[in-house]
């Protein structure tokens, strides 16, 4: 027990000082994090992240995340750069150089590569004096008072604080690029993210699995796509097909209870539900969730603008999703 509640206190301790750390750069934020954000946005090639060690790590995080909200970036190994890899490097790209102490042989001898190429760079460091400070356009200022680490060696509030700053510096990105959820869309298709973010057109039940009958269909025919298309409802949709209405198993039933068998001489047109619940095909599909789950019904209708029918949405289809 002892033991347990020794490394929550130093658990306790380490987020402190991490978290005093985040609000310290917070706290000296000024016009040269402006200066930073228009030179990575003005950028007409690549944002190029570099960095050594554990600021490398930080840097490949920073390069992800820029990557993925709308700011084309890739991390260069300052290393591997110096033995060939500088040539991805081009003439429009900016660069976004991390390093704690700024005085990294390998990062200051890209650097100066970046100032040969015509590179202007923004850099991060804790020591705004150090070589690399001198040599960039822009610098951000991470320094902390205190390392986590009870030796005050190793790099941990010192990361954090770092990566704190690149997060800042990607977001202010994103707002000024105006980059919205169908953007995210578009980079993110893959895993639970991109699940997520999949539009409605991209799960509904489409073409021949679209259950449609029109107006003057029988009730026995009705039954028949129902059964056949297997969602538990059906559109009903006029010559053009363009929607109606809707016929659901509840119709169904309700109209049982009321009619008996004189409901199957009925038509479609007259046991519809109309100005059912529909969405755009460019709808996100957790957005469908929502309201299907708002309005307590198992499937919505994608229709286009003129009110067509493209598909149908079911929701056992986005809890297979994982959308939640």
């Amino acid at each position: 027990m002892s033991g347990s509640g020794s490394s929550i206190e130093t658990a306790r301790r380490v987020l402190a000082v991490e978290s005093r750390a985040i609000v310290a750069i917070a706290e000296r934020l000024n016009e040269k994090f402006d200066q930073a954000v228009d030179l990575l946005y003005s950028c007409k090639g690549r944002v190029v992240v570099a960095g050594m060690g554990k600021s490398g790590l930080i840097g490949r995080k920073i390069a992800g995340t820029l990557a993925s909200t709308g700011t084309p970036a890739i991390f260069l190994h300052p290393a591997d750069a110096l033995h060939g890899d500088l040539g991805m490097v081009q003439r429009d790209d900016v660069a976004l150089v991390i390093s704690y102490g700024g005085d990294s042989e390998e990062v200051l001898r890209l650097a100066e590569a970046f100032k040969r190429l015509g590179i202007r760079i923004a850099s991060l460091t804790g020591n705004v004096n150090s070589p690399l400070a001198q040599a960039s356009d822009v610098v951000l200022d991470v320094g902390v008072a205190e390392e986590a680490c009870p030796l005050n060696l190793a790099p941990t509030a010192s990361t954090t604080a770092t990566l704190a700053m690149g997060d800042a510096i990607a977001i202010a990105l994103l707002e000024r690029r105006g980059f919205g959820r169908d953007d995210f869309a578009n980079l993110h298709p893959g895993g639970r993210l991109g699940r997520k973010l999949q539009r409605a057109e991209s799960v509904m039940h489409k073409g021949a699995d679209t259950p449609i009958v029109h107006a003057n269909t029988s009730m026995p025919d009705v039954i028949y796509e129902m059964s056949r298309k297997g969602l538990g409802m059906t559109t009903v949709v006029d010559d053009g097909g363009r929607l109606l209405g809707v016929i659901t198993d509840g119709d169904l039933r309700r109209l049982m209870q009321r009619c008996g068998e004189s409901a199957l001489r009925l038509s479609a047109g007259e046991c519809m539900t109309k100005n059912p619940v529909v969405i755009n095909p460019k709808e996100l599909a957790s957005a469908a969730l929502q309201l299907m789950e708002g309005r307590k019904i198992t499937s919505v209708v994608v229709v286009d603008n003129e009110k067509r029918v493209l598909g149908v949405v079911h929701l056992h289809d986005l809890w297979a999703l994982q959308l939640f």
